[in-house]
């Protein structure tokens, strides 16, 4: 995708626009008519999603459910945002979109650039869209923050630290040492 591709375009984007992009290098999510583009990830954020894919996927896959890295999630019409990762339900893995109702956690590793993205806008987003279960990462000390969503918000459910241990039993049974995920 070229900066030539965003300066043609007029007013807000639609959703089929928006799709019409198709696969880019870059992330790019759709906001309320708004296309937020954000760099690759680093190498650290990289391997903390990858290690926490690897931890979730035997669990997942024993309660039949999937665990996906960086696909578009459809909240509502004109909202598609891409999360770090999701554990869903059944879904059509030839969609474009992901739909809301079909995740059960969606996962997002704060990242310093963009960490007011992933601790406020998202999360509002995720839990209008009733979303349960919301995982956030801390890349620096690898703190993992887990909310749920009860009446359209998110509450802190826990906080775990290196050393500690994450006992989830929703959507997964499954440990998760936060050392574990660090590089």
């Amino acid at each position: 995708m070229t900066a030539a591709v965003f300066d043609s375009h007029d007013g807000p984007w639609t959703e089929e626009e928006y799709l019409a992009l198709g696969e880019t290098p870059q992330r790019v999510e759709l906001f309320d008519g708004s296309l937020h583009v954000t760099p690759a990830p680093t190498p650290r954020h990289q391997n903390i999603s990858g290690e926490l894919r690897s931890v979730l996927r035997t669990p997942a896959r024993e309660a039949g459910l999937h665990v996906l890295e960086g696909v578009n999630v459809r909240l509502k019409p004109g909202r598609i945002p891409i999360p770090d990762l999701v554990v869903t339900g059944p879904i059509d893995f030839d969609e474009l979109n992901i739909e809301a109702g079909d995740v059960r956690l969606v996962c997002e590793i704060l990242s310093p650039s963009n960490s007011a993205t992933d601790k406020v806008l998202k999360m509002h987003y995720y839990a209008a869209a009733g979303i349960e279960w919301y995982l956030l990462i801390e890349q620096d000390n690898g703190a993992l923050h887990l909310y749920r969503c009860k009446d359209g918000q998110y509450h802190e459910h826990s906080v775990t630290r290196v050393g500690e241990i994450l006992e989830l039993t929703e959507p997964v049974k499954v440990t998760i040492r936060p050392e574990e995920l660090l590089p």
